[in-house]
C-alpha cells in the first residue's frame, strides 16, 4: 500500500512538472472517452460561379494552368454539388490522450465544360482540362494530447495567417503534415507544424506538392511554421509568427486586433496585419524583397457598420503565399488581393444588419476597392513573378455585394444562402482580368455528438 501510494505521488509530480499551469483544469484531465467526446458533422454545399470577361480578357488568366487560352473563351461557368463529412473524436483518458480526426469530401459537376471550366476552382479537371463529372478525396489525422497542448499528424485542416486551409469554394483545402497547439497559459495559445504538401479546393490527388498562388517556379518540399497569440482580454489580440517555404522564403507575420464598446450600441474595431516575406536558400522563386501591410478601422452603430481600409506593399515582387487561405490583410476581396508590387489601395465597405426590420439572419454587404502605383517593371526576370507582365502605374478597381441569409430556426436551421455580384476592371499594367461574376452558394450543415 506504501508502495502504491510513493507511485501515485510520482505520477502527480510528473503530471505537475510537464503541465504547470493546467494541472486539473486541464482538457485532458476532463476527457470521457474517445467515443463519449466524439462529434461528427455533413456540410451540404451547392456552389454556382459565373465569370464574364470583358474588353478582351478569356478565361485563362495568367495563373490559369489548365487549357490553353486559345481553347478558352470569354465565359466561364461552373455549377457544382458538394458533400463533406468529418469526424473528431474524442481522447483516450489518461495522462497522454489518443485520437483520430477523419474525413471524407466529394464533389459532383452540375453543369461545365472544357471551355468553361478552371477559373473557379469548383471543380477537378482531368489532364485534357476538362471537368470531371465527380472528385473525391479523404484522410485523417491522428492525434495525442497531454493536458493542453494537442499534435495532430495526417491529414488535416489548418488555420493560421501563414499557412491556412481555405474553404471559399466547394470543398476545403487539406494539408498532409505535424500541426501542435498548446494553450497551457492563460490567454497564450502557441502553435507549431512542418507540412509536406497542401491539397487544393478542387483537386482529389494529396500528391502534387504545395498550392502557391502566384510564382510559378518549382516548388519546395517542405514548410514550417510557429506562432503565439496572446489574447489579454476580448477587446485585444495579438499574433506573431514565423515560417519558412523550404529554398523559397522566409516570412513573418504580425497581428494586431483590437476592439471598444462605445456605448450599447457603438462601437470601434481596428484590425492590423503585417507580412515580410525575403528569399532563403536556392531562391527558387527569385529574388524576394517585400513588405506587406493594411489597416482596417470599423465603426458600428446598431445595425451599420462603415469601415475604411489602406493596404500598401513595398517590393518589386506581388506578396505571394502558401495555401488558398493564407492572406489575411484587408483587400484581400473576391476578384483581387490587391497585392501587386508597390501597389497601395483603399478599401470602402458598408455592412447592415436587418435583424431591426424584421429580417433577423440576413446580412447586406457593399465594398469598393481600388488600387494604384503599381510598378513590376523591376522584377527578378528570373524568379517565379515575371510571367506575370506587370508594368509601371498599373492601376484597378473592385466593387463587391453581398446579401446573406442564414436560417434562424426550423427544419433548416443552420443553413446558408448567398448571393454576390463582383465586378473589377484594370489597365494592362497590372496582371487581373476585367471581370463580372456572379455567385451563388447553398449550405445546409448537419452536426451531433455520438
Amino acid at each position: 500500500m506504501q508502495r502504491n501510494s510513493v507511485l501515485r505521488n510520482r505520477s502527480a509530480w510528473l503530471i505537475a512538472l510537464v503541465s504547470p499551469l493546467a494541472m486539473a483544469e486541464s482538457a485532458q484531465s476532463q476527457s470521457q472517452g474517445v467515443i463519449e467526446d466524439s462529434t461528427w458533422s455533413v456540410v451540404n454545399r451547392t456552389v454556382y460561379d459565373s465569370r464574364e470577361y470583358r474588353h478582351g480578357a478569356r478565361n485563362s488568366g495568367s495563373r490559369n494552368a489548365y487549357k490553353s487560352r486559345y481553347a478558352r473563351n470569354g465565359y466561364a461557368e461552373e455549377w457544382a454539388y458538394g458533400l463533406m463529412s468529418s469526424l473528431q473524436s474524442g481522447f483516450t483518458q489518461g495522462l497522454i490522450g489518443v485520437g483520430v480526426d477523419a474525413h471524407a469530401y466529394l464533389g459532383v459537376k452540375l453543369d461545365s465544360g472544357g471551355g468553361r471550366a478552371g477559373k473557379a476552382r469548383l471543380l477537378g479537371l482531368d489532364n485534357e482540362g476538362y471537368p470531371k463529372n465527380d472528385f473525391s478525396r479523404g484522410g485523417a489525422a491522428l492525434k495525442l494530447r497531454l493536458s493542453n497542448t494537442v499534435v495532430s499528424w495526417g491529414e488535416q485542416r489548418v488555420k493560421t495567417p501563414v499557412f491556412s486551409s481555405s474553404d471559399s469554394r466547394l470543398l476545403p483545402e487539406t494539408a498532409t503534415g505535424v500541426f501542435l497547439s498548446s494553450s497551457e497559459w492563460e490567454n497564450v495559445r502557441m502553435v507549431g507544424g512542418h507540412f509536406t504538401e497542401s491539397t487544393d479546393r478542387n483537386a482529389s490527388s494529396h500528391h502534387q506538392g504545395f498550392v502557391v498562388n502566384y510564382s510559378n517556379a518549382i516548388k519546395g518540399n517542405a514548410f514550417d511554421l510557429a506562432g503565439v497569440v496572446y489574447t489579454p482580454s476580448k477587446q485585444v489580440s495579438t499574433s506573431v509568427y514565423t515560417s519558412r517555404y523550404e529554398d523559397t522564403w522566409n516570412q513573418q507575420y504580425l497581428g494586431v486586433i483590437v476592439s471598444q464598446p462605445l456605448d450599447e450600441q457603438r462601437a470601434l474595431a481596428f484590425n492590423f496585419n503585417l507580412y515580410r516575406t525575403t528569399d532563403t536558400g536556392k531562391a527558387l522563386s527569385g529574388a524576394l524583397d517585400n513588405t506587406t501591410w493594411s489597416l482596417l478601422s470599423s465603426y458600428s452603430n446598431g445595425a451599420h457598420r462603415f469601415s475604411l481600409g489602406y493596404q500598401k506593399v513595398h517590393g518589386d515582387t506581388p506578396f505571394d503565399y502558401v495555401t488558398r487561405g493564407a492572406i489575411f490583410i484587408t483587400n484581400a476581396v473576391q476578384l483581387s488581393d490587391f497585392n501587386a508590387p508597390n501597389e497601395q489601395s483603399w478599401q470602402l465597405r458598408y455592412d447592415l444588419d436587418m435583424s431591426p426590420w424584421h429580417l433577423p439572419g440576413l446580412m447586406l454587404s457593399a465594398a469598393y476597392v481600388r488600387g494604384s502605383d503599381i510598378d513590376g517593371s523591376h522584377v527578378d526576370p528570373r524568379g517565379g513573378y515575371a510571367y506575370l507582365g506587370y508594368g509601371k502605374d498599373g492601376k484597378h478597381w473592385e466593387r463587391d455585394l453581398e446579401a446573406r441569409y442564414v436560417v434562424q430556426s426550423g427544419v433548416a436551421k443552420g443553413a446558408v444562402v448567398s448571393l454576390r455580384h463582383n465586378v473589377h476592371r484594370g489597365n494592362t499594367a497590372q496582371a487581373e482580368l476585367d471581370t463580372d461574376q456572379i455567385r451563388l452558394a447553398l449550405e445546409y450543415p448537419l452536426s451531433g455528438r455520438f
